[in-house]
């Protein structure tokens, strides 16, 4: 879909693309929002190149499943904590990945130790420090600058 990529398109421009009517668009979309097919808008954001400090841990849980509610509500107590930026149900040897989203290493390992680690159904958790994001969501995030200086040839 062409709004997952560019969620600040003009309506105009998209009614253009579309060959539609740009009133027709914009209930479109308003429908859309409202049976939730679209979920909400989001800024990316380099944190590298800003003053601020954030660190971002993929946490792999092993839990064990509710009878009757399968991985479901053990997820919801996860990401309804407010630090929780995801929570995905995954393949593998571990059954959810949480996404988390902190200033500090410290504050992602707190979490993890006094809340998740501490829920009646996890069974174990390992966490994966994010060191560079190179490309996030189809963006890439920092691009390789090329050698400015001169070739020296003999």
């Amino acid at each position: 879909m062409y709004l997952e990529k560019n969620s600040r398109v003009d309506l105009g421009e998209l009614a253009v693309l579309l060959g539609s009517d740009e009133a027709l668009i914009a209930n479109e979309i308003a429908d859309m929002e409202q049976e939730e097919i679209i979920c909400g808008y989001h800024t990316m954001i380099n944190w590298e190149k800003t003053s601020s400090e954030k660190v971002t841990a993929l946490i792999e849980v092993r839990v064990t499943p509710q009878r009757g509610q399968g991985f479901d509500s053990i997820a919801e107590r996860i990401y309804n904590y407010p630090e929780v930026q995801s929570v995905y149900l995954i393949s593998g040897g571990f059954d959810l990945l949480v996404i988390l989203e902190e200033k500090t290493l410290r504050e992602i390992s707190q979490f993890v130790s006094d809340r998740l680690s501490t829920l009646d159904s996890v069974l174990s958790t390992a966490t994966h420090f994010i060191l560079k994001k190179y490309k996030e969501h189809g963006t890439v995030m920092s691009r390789r600058s090329e050698d400015e200086r001169m070739k020296v040839t003999p």
